[in-house]
C-alpha cells in the first residue's frame, strides 16, 4: 500500500500547478476539505491535490467557480459507491470509475449540478474517494450517446425515471412467476431469460412505433396545404 504523502501549503500550489493565494481563496469558498492542522502548520494531502487538478480540468473546460463548488459540495455528500451496488450484490452492470473532469467530458458541457443531482438520486452515480462511479458501462454509454446527439441530459434522466419504473414492474412480474413456479435459487439462472424477452418484446414495440410513425409522415406529406 502506498504511504500516504503530505504537503505544506507551498509545495501543494507548486504541485498543482497554481499560487499560494489561489488556493488560499479555493479554501476560503470551500473547493477543497479543510486541511488536517498541527499547531499552526497546515498539513494538505493527495485528495488536496487531486481536487485542485481537478477544479483547473473544469476551469479549462468552461465551468464556473460557482458551478465547481456545487459539484464539490454534491460529491462530498453524494452516497458511497458500495451504498448503490450493495457488497457482494449479484449484478450484470460493470461500473465505470471516472474523475469529475471526464464525466465533463462524457457530457459534453451539461455535467450540471443540477443534472449530476438527479443522477445521483436515481443511483446511477456514487463516490469513491476523489473519483465518481457510475453504476453501469451500459447506461453511461447510451446516455452520452443520446447528449452527443443532440437529447438534453436533463430530459434523459427524466425518461430514465420513467423507464426505471417500467422496469421495476417487469422484475416483479418475472420474480413473481419464478416464485410461483420454482425457488428463489432458481432466479440468477434464469434472469438472462427475463433480459430476453424485454428486448425482444422492445424492439417489437419500436418496430411498430417506427412504422406508425413512417405512416403519419406519409399522410402528413399527402395531406392537402393550406
Amino acid at each position: 500500500m502506498a504511504e500516504k504523502r503530505e504537503y505544506r501549503m507551498e509545495e501543494l500550489a507548486r504541485l498543482a500547478g497554481i499560487t499560494v493565494r489561489t488556493l488560499r481563496f479555493y479554501r476560503e469558498r470551500k473547493l477543497i476539505p479543510p486541511p488536517r492542522r498541527e499547531g499552526r502548520i497546515a498539513w494538505y494531502d493527495d485528495h488536496h491535490l487531486a481536487r485542485l487538478r481537478t477544479i483547473t480540468a473544469l476551469l479549462e473546460r468552461g465551468h464556473t467557480l460557482n458551478g465547481i463548488a456545487e459539484l464539490a459540495e454534491a460529491f462530498d455528500h453524494g452516497r458511497d459507491v458500495g451504498d448503490l451496488l450493495g457488497v457482494g450484490g449479484p449484478t450484470e452492470e460493470e461500473p465505470v470509475h471516472l474523475t469529475p473532469e471526464e464525466l465533463a467530458d462524457r457530457y459534453a458541457g451539461e455535467a450540471t449540478p443540477e443534472n449530476l443531482a438527479a443522477a445521483m438520486e436515481l443511483g446511477y452515480l456514487g463516490t469513491d474517494g476523489e473519483e465518481i462511479v457510475h453504476i453501469s458501462r451500459r447506461l453511461l454509454d447510451v446516455s452520452s450517446a443520446l447528449v452527443h446527439e443532440g437529447i438534453p441530459l436533463a430530459e434523459v434522466l427524466r425518461a430514465a425515471q420513467q423507464v426505471r419504473t417500467h422496469a421495476d414492474a417487469l422484475a416483479d412480474l418475472f420474480t413473481d412467476l419464478v416464485l410461483r413456479h420454482t425457488s428463489a435459487q432458481d432466479l440468477p439462472r434464469l434472469r438472462p431469460l427475463a433480459r430476453s424477452v424485454v428486448e425482444a418484446e422492445l424492439s417489437l414495440a419500436l418496430d411498430r412505433r417506427m412504422r406508425n410513425q413512417a405512416q403519419t409522415d406519409i399522410h402528413s406529406i399527402g395531406s392537402p396545404s393550406d
